[in-house]
């Protein structure tokens, strides 16, 4: 696979490799799965927060009140 970035996206990525010490590669893998899990984690806390939102509906609306 090729990954064309402009230059200031490869300087980024540069500097992200440099600081964690691995490869350009490795920073790119890293990222990726980092952005996957950081998405799925966001997924999930909706989820039950919808969820809980639901169930404890009148709870919450008596505190609010």
């Amino acid at each position: 696979m090729t990954l064309r970035l402009e230059p200031e996206d490869e300087k980024a990525l540069a500097l992200l490799a440099e600081a964690e010490g691995v490869s350009k590669q490795e920073a790119t893998v890293r990222a990726i799965r980092e952005a996957a899990a950081r998405r799925l984690r966001e997924d999930k806390v909706r989820l039950l927060s919808t969820a809980a939102r639901a169930r404890y509906a009148d709870l919450l609306d008596r505190l609010g009140q």
